[in-house]
């Protein structure tokens, strides 16, 4: 295996990522506000791939209900009262075979333009992911590139629940994408779109699949056309909501057509997941490749807001995790790190510990959010979401942060302090490392459980144990030896001195060292200068640090005292 067998992903919203107008008026409209094009994403996708990624996943290129009005080519503006915010929710799809025609040149070539992009993704060494939408659509749904594939034309709508449907109806209207069997729905509800019926009924657990239901074959065709046009991925939305069945058939046929990769958005702990069991199991034994790692996010994100401490990370760790979880500390849906009072009102360099755990604690893949990179924060009221500490995906909006990489089209952070270029830096330099053998095809060992008695092992005074503000663990490869310690400081203003990070016998077996053997550390990331090195003493079973200054994750390399060129 080389690098490229671990997954990173770049996400970006195309109608934010290009676009560089500074008006940013709230609830602003596309003349006003601007937006991103297919055909901004030139240089920027060279500059991607410097910093490791092998997958951008652009978010939101499908047509959805949008309140633009496109009556020149036959799409006129849709209903205000069925949109979320005037440009429209990226989830609420129109046509599942087009995509929007806001982010092209020329809207009538719009397909065009995006085969365009995905070739030079392709030319630039990296693959595409796009969304695929199942579980709803638009309740202005209509199809223009493949009508003969609309929802919902051949339905019984005296039935709430018939297998041969494509939608649930309640006296002519149908339920909302959130399972909600009632109208009105409510404020915040997914008003917007529609729940489509793949033979599950939500209501009362029963399953109809034979014959295949429409909507899966419907669905697969989906599939096929985004395959054809040389899509390389497909992030799939609320992925839970959808019975496990279909994805298995899905995903299999659409292997058969290409190789493809599959992520999966799910959530164990949302009831509104297809069937009582565990959503994440079903799902991966139906094929995803990813699933979203919602636990360790969370527990990360309480360390800051209260009362998670760093030791509560390895409870959320399993088999299943370590293989196929997607890690991020960021997405659209997400709090920004840098939004005012989110992650504790730490700021963007809270990212650096946070990535630094989530990127090194499996061999899945990784998630970066455009922005993060450079401290995103996302403040202040954009328009129809409010001031939620998002970055909008409602609403024609530029990031202030990300338009200064930007930099008119250069993408050369001409406009960035250094702080920020410093933090991209970093981002790049962790990206890189992860694809190393340790991490790409390694093993995983935990270090807190063994240092919960260790006073040296950052605890802070009135601390009844220590593991609240460090977290640590080794990745070892067996086929080539390497071997990293990883010990990381989520502290916002503490520098922990004479840190003695205990190793118990069992990670020293994995190491491979005997007693009255040491070893030599070198720091790796380069995330703080002064802490270039360590000692692991066979002696004692510790490895001495020196000191690791706050928001800090520290990835020492363990080689032999006669030098980096015999790893053990």
């Amino acid at each position: 295996m080389n690098s490229e067998s671990r997954i990173r992903i770049y996400q970006l919203l195309p109608r934010l990522f290009g676009n560089t107008n500074e008006t940013r008026k709230p609830n602003g409209t596309l003349a006003e506000n601007g937006v991103g094009k297919f055909a901004d994403l030139h240089a920027a996708l060279a500059s991607l791939r410097e910093m490791s990624f092998t997958h951008v996943w652009f978010t939101g290129v499908l047509r959805q209900a949008t309140g633009t009005d496109y009556s020149a080519i036959g799409f006129p503006a849709d209903d205000p009262a069925l949109l979320k915010g005037i440009a429209g929710s990226p989830f609420a799809i129109k046509d599942c075979f087009d995509v929007c025609p806001d982010y092209a040149l020329d809207p009538r070539a719009r397909l065009g333009e995006f085969s365009a992009l995905l070739e030079r993704v392709h030319a630039a060494g990296m693959r595409a992911i796009i969304d695929f939408v199942p579980n709803h659509v638009a309740r202005s749904y209509r199809s223009t590139v493949r009508p003969d594939l609309d929802f919902g034309v051949r339905d019984d709508r005296a039935k709430f629940f018939d297998p041969r449907n494509n939608f649930f109806w309640l006296q002519q209207h149908r339920a909302t994408g959130n399972n909600v069997v009632s109208w009105p729905p409510g404020l915040h509800d997914w008003y917007e779109t529609a729940k489509l019926n793949y033979g599950y009924d939500f209501t009362t657990g029963a399953r109809e699949y034979a014959p295949i239901p429409d909507t899966w074959w419907k669905m697969d065709a989906v599939l096929a056309h985004w395959q054809q046009l040389g899509v390389d991925g497909f992030r799939c939305d609320m992925a839970h909501m959808v019975p496990p069945e279909f994805w298995a058939w899905a995903i299999a046929r659409a292997r058969e057509r290409s190789g493809v990769f599959f992520l999966g958005e799910a959530y164990d702990d949302d009831p509104m997941k297809v069937g009582s069991g565990s959503a994440m199991r079903a799902l991966a034994d139906a094929g995803f490749d990813a699933l979203y790692d919602a636990p360790s996010h969370k527990i990360l994100k309480g360390i800051y807001d209260g009362p998670k401490w760093a030791n509560d990370l390895d409870a959320a760790e399993n088999p299943l995790l370590f293989e196929r979880a997607l890690r991020y500390a960021e997405t659209h849906d997400e709090v920004r790190l840098a939004g005012a009072g989110q992650w504790g009102g730490v700021g963007m360099n809270v990212g650096r510990a946070a990535a630094g755990i989530l990127f090194g604690l499996s061999r899945g893949p990784v998630l970066l959010y455009s922005g993060q990179e450079v401290g995103e924060p996302a403040a202040g009221a954009e328009g129809w979401g409010g001031d939620d500490a998002r970055t909008t995906i409602f609403d024609y909006w530029s990031m202030p942060e990300l338009a200064k990489w930007v930099n008119a089209y250069a993408f050369d952070g001409g406009r960035l302090s250094p702080e920020q270029r410093d933090l991209r830096a970093f981002y790049a330099r962790l990206l890189r490392l992860i694809g190393e053998p340790a991490f790409r095809d390694g093993g995983f060992f935990g270090l807190n459980t063994a240092n919960n008695a260790n006073p040296a092992f950052g605890r802070l005074p009135g601390e009844p144990a220590s593991g609240h503000w460090l977290y640590s663990f080794l990745r070892r490869d067996e086929a080539s030896g390497q071997s990293v310690l990883v010990v990381v400081n989520l502290h916002r203003g503490e520098t922990f001195l004479d840190v003695r990070v205990h190793l118990p016998a069992q990670a020293m077996a994995r190491l491979g060292i005997r007693p009255g053997q040491t070893r030599r550390l070198v720091e790796r990331l380069g995330a703080a200068p002064a802490a270039s090195g360590g000692e692991l003493l066979a002696a004692e079973s510790c490895v001495s640090v020196a000191a690791i200054p706050p928001l800090t994750p520290l990835y020492f390399e363990i080689f032999h005292r006669s030098g980096a060129d015999s790893s053990s």
